[in-house]
């Protein structure tokens, strides 16, 4: 999720323009491609090898993007090898804020952190954000590439329990590659092109391919415990982020109303419940952030900041037991 970009304010924070309109001339959104690309690597030899202590992460609770990288963070047992920084849910003029200034850096907003890595740095000030302290620098801010990351880099650094916990398997690949493509292009991506499209003809090309799509999800659970086959994989983790938002905001918010998920998709509410309820998920989820980000940073969209009441489906009941440990 992203904030204004570095034309739009001086390197001290101060704005100094309105952000930047999210949608081309066309009416269609395009979205930014991450700039930021290093990996983390067990190889003690690696630019940036695994070590305890030294990585950052910096997200919003809002975004989805970010939220799946929490997820994995908390999955993997990660939360005593690689920190985290939580951004204010309101997106302001300057950007993601620190409502106190951040312990690793000492920035206030995070394109201070931005500049930092790259003085010269001109685009969106993007989360997630993966920090090195001991460079002091941005190692990547690619959520699906911080996810691997965090899938198998620090594995020899975690609790016994969770060294070899893989939510990309070798033997599956293949098809998760193919599940996130579609997905990434007309779900998780495709609740902003319609949610940010300007135009009516842009607006109605993809909502229309979003609702199909969802429609596949659904004959694919209805048949199957999670996306690819019985077990719990990145392919789910991506998707769950967008799928806990689309109720309470993308159905209203973004005029993606042709369905709900709580009436409209069975096998994708019992799903959405049963990776809801793994332990260490639902701590991840924060509702009130979800719709005070939504909701107060996009005035365009929502000029008098109204939030509406609906916190969308109970995810804690009934209560989905899985039918073996999902992963």
């Amino acid at each position: 999720m992203s904030s204004s970009t570095a034309s739009d304010t001086n390197k001290s924070g101060t704005a100094t323009a309105s952000f930047p309109p999210l949608a081309s001339k066309d009416g269609e959104f395009r979205r930014q491609v991450s700039s930021f690309r290093d990996v983390v690597e067990a190889d003690p030899n690696a630019k940036f090898p695994a070590e305890a202590g030294r990585y950052h992460l910096y997200v919003s609770y809002t975004c989805p993007w970010a939220h799946r990288t929490i997820i994995v963070r908390n999955l993997k047992g990660l939360q005593n090898v690689v920190g985290l920084s939580i951004a204010d849910p309101v997106l302001g003029p300057n950007g993601w804020e620190f409502s106190v200034p951040d312990e690793v850096t000492g920035a206030k907003y995070l394109r201070e952190i931005y500049f930092k890595a790259e003085p010269a740095y001109a685009a969106r000030f993007t989360v997630p954000v993966l920090w090195d302290k001991k460079k002091q620098t941005i190692v990547n801010n690619e959520s699906a590439e911080i996810i691997r990351i965090f899938n198998s880099a620090f594995d020899d650094l975690v609790e016994p329990e969770y060294r070899g916990v893989t939510f990309y398997p070798e033997d599956l690949r293949a098809q998760i590659d193919e599940v996130n493509e579609w997905i990434y292009d007309t779900v998780n991506n495709g609740v902003y092109k319609a949610g940010f499209a300007t135009k009516q003809e842009a607006y109605e090309r993809h909502v229309p391919v979003l609702f199909k799509s969802l429609d596949r999800i659904e004959d694919i659970l209805a048949k199957s415990e999670f996306l690819v086959g019985d077990r719990l994989t990145e392919a789910d983790l991506r998707l769950f982020t967008t799928i806990v938002r689309f109720d309470p905001v993308y159905h209203g918010h973004f005029k993606c109303n042709l369905k709900q998920i709580e009436t409209g998709y069975p096998n994708i509410l019992r799903w959405a419940r049963e990776v809801y309820q793994i332990p260490g998920v639902k701590e991840t989820v924060k509702i009130d952030h979800i719709k005070q980000g939504y909701y107060l940073s996009q005035i365009s969209t929502n000029p008098n900041k109204i939030i509406p009441l609906s916190n969308g489906p109970d995810l804690d009941s009934p209560v989905v037991k899985p039918a073996k440990r999902p992963y």
